[in-house]
């Protein structure tokens, strides 16, 4: 239980010193006229209080990533809420911050569009590709599984609504209307309360396991999984084999650090009003999505009873029915029935949210790309094609579809984390605080992508190491370019 208690702490900890510090490498100005003042056209840029921009940021990245991954991640052990605090204080909050940050800078545009500036039009061409990659892939999974939750639900056995492909079309027909419509007509009204309901559940849920869990892991657990008789496979303590390095930073990016919220931030740089609010915004709605990560990460560690017990029988559920099914059952046993169907549905409308704003995201993506007027016929002409072919990809294999996404996620927060840098140098600022997080991202990327089925499928003796020597490389790299800007700055 301990253990809980300190990654919260550390988490709340890198809020409070580490956050201002990097606010003040940004450059943030309070006085200086935000793009929603600038560019006001009741679409897009439309003013937010910044409590509710907090909540909106809140939900859109969060989804059912922070609840889905951690579950996945847990069965590496106690590792994966190392990785969580760690990955979130020093890489994930960096990264969403920068993400608003640079937005805010650059009129509110697209990462892809900002990319073209920092750098050249071939690093614009891999950004716009890749997100507009990642913005597709999570749109569909957060078609398919919150169709598949609600379609599964107790309450609607034996009715029509237990019909999966009833769902997948239901969402989709809001996913339209939230394309579509102006950001104030839904989004601003209904989106705090929504993020409100998913900081109530994650306490009740925190709350329950703390008071009842069998298998709370405790500071023993931690020298246990360092001591001698492990650390020869440290790289690979996963139940199934799996290592570590990469993939437990491939499974848990919502929560630690993911790409899919850099695609976030137009939206909110968007509407607010004053620079001050993007410290608070950005880098205080990733912190939150930290301690949501490292509450489904006990629950995967810490929710099993006897005769199910522990990181197997995390296993043998998730074999059974996928993390959606660990949800269900630690919902059921810890909340009740009326609890459970409340966390279940809270579950379900989380990644609704992200993927209305993913696909709202797509469309201002391509707007940015190709400046196209935002008038309702291009809106519409834009929003009917993406969301059919979104529809025909939720006939693929889900687990497919979350390989992609997962390595599409990593290489987008990769990049943006090297954009910072850029964003950084160029300011002469202490680039340090996003280049050394892109070092280790880069190493992961490409570790994984060498070693992945997806990818190059080479053997994890071989492909693991390219991804560090790539990195050591790079680091060397950052050094002597640092180096040689002083120098030519002092002249």
């Amino acid at each position: 239980m301990i253990i809980f208690f300190i990654c919260l702490t550390i988490l709340i900890l890198g809020y409070k010193f580490y956050s201002p510090f990097v606010e003040k490498q940004a450059g943030m100005d309070s006085t200086v006229a935000t793009p929603q003042t600038r560019f006001s056209e009741g679409v897009d840029y439309v003013p937010i209080h910044p409590v509710r921009a907090f909540l909106i940021q809140f939900l859109n990245i969060a989804g059912v990533g922070p609840i889905f991954g951690p579950i996945l991640g847990a069965l590496y052990g106690p590792v994966a809420l190392v990785w969580i605090v760690l990955g979130n204080v020093l890489g994930g909050a960096v990264h969403d911050f920068f993400s608003g940050v640079m937005s805010i800078k650059e009129d509110g545009k697209s990462l892809p569009e900002i990319a073209g500036k920092y750098y050249n039009v071939v690093f614009k061409g891999f950004m716009l590709i890749f997100t507009a990659m990642l913005l597709f892939f999570v749109g569909v999974v957060f078609i398919m599984s919150p169709a598949g939750l609600l379609s599964n639900l107790d309450l609607f056995k034996d009715t029509f609504l237990a019909n999966n492909t009833f769902w997948v079309l239901a969402i989709l027909a809001y996913y339209f209307l939230a394309t579509l419509l102006p950001i104030d007509k839904i989004i601003t009204r209904f989106y705090p309360i929504f993020g409100l309901l998913m900081i109530v559940m994650t306490v009740a849920v925190a709350v329950s396991l703390l008071m009842n869990a069998p298998h709370l892991p405790v500071a023993g657990d931690f020298l246990a999984y360092f001591e001698a008789d492990h650390a020869h496979d440290f790289l690979s303590p996963n139940p199934d084999g799996l290592p570590t390095w990469p993939l437990l930073f491939i499974t848990i990016t919502c929560g630690a650090i993911s790409g899919f919220h850099s695609t976030q931030a137009p939206i909110i740089a968007r509407c607010l009003t004053n620079e001050k609010y993007v410290r608070p915004v950005y880098y205080g709605a990733m912190m939150c999505e930290g301690i949501v990560g490292c509450v489904w990460a006990l629950a995967g560690i810490a929710a099993f009873p006897e005769g199910y017990e522990g990181y197997e029988g995390l296993k043998s559920m998730l074999d059974l029915g996928g993390p959606g099914l660990v949800v269900n059952h630690i919902a059921n046993s810890y909340l009740g029935v009326l609890g459970g169907i409340m966390a279940i549905i809270a579950v379900a409308v989380f990644p609704i949210t992200s993927g209305d704003t993913a696909f709202r995201s797509l469309r201002l993506t391509v707007v940015d790309a190709f400046n196209i007027p935002q008038s309702l016929r291009n809106r519409l002409l834009l929003a009917v094609p993406i969301l059919t072919i979104a529809y025909f990809m939720t006939k693929l294999d889900f687990s497919l579809i979350w390989r992609y996404f997962a390595f599409s996620n990593m290489l987008l927060s990769t990049s943006v984390l090297w954009l910072a840098t850029k964003y950084l140098f160029d300011r002469g600022a202490f680039h340090w605080i996003a280049s050394v997080p892109a070092v280790i991202a880069t190493a992961v990327t490409l570790s994984y992508i060498m070693t992945a089925a997806i990818g190059f499928n080479l053997s994890s003796d071989f492909g693991k190491p390219i991804g560090i020597v790539v990195a050591v490389v790079g680091l060397i790299g950052l050094v002597i370019v640092n180096s040689k800007h002083k120098k030519s700055l002092a002249q």
